[in-house]
């Protein structure tokens, strides 16, 4: 594997402070769970080492596109419960859905 997962952890903390993750009152730490999620990865990772570069990439785009959905879902659910507006960006995602129909 091409990325350790302490470095994965790390890259994965970069990427928060532009898009910080509530982690609210969670009974485990934030950097446990970045370590968790980034040796599940890692070991993910590690197990398509006999696919072919396309595959690997695709299985992965799939994994992600995947947590992205049901990030989403997660969070509007969230919203609804509470009877929050979304945000402007998931608004703009979700207009992209209305024209469609």
């Amino acid at each position: 594997m091409p990325i350790r997962p302490d470095e994965l952890a790390a890259l994965m903390h970069e990427v928060e402070i532009e898009d910080p993750i509530d982690f609210a009152d969670l009974p485990f730490g934030e950097d446990e769970l970045r370590d968790l999620v980034a040796n599940h990865l890692c070991e993910m990772a590690a197990a398509m080492e006999s696919f072919s570069t396309e595959d690997r990439l695709m299985t992965l785009l799939a994994v992600s596109a995947k947590l992205v959905l049901e990030n989403l879902v997660l969070h509007l659910q969230l919203l609804r419960r509470h009877d929050l507006p979304v945000s402007d960006n998931v608004e703009a995602l979700l207009g992209r859905l209305r024209k469609r129909e």
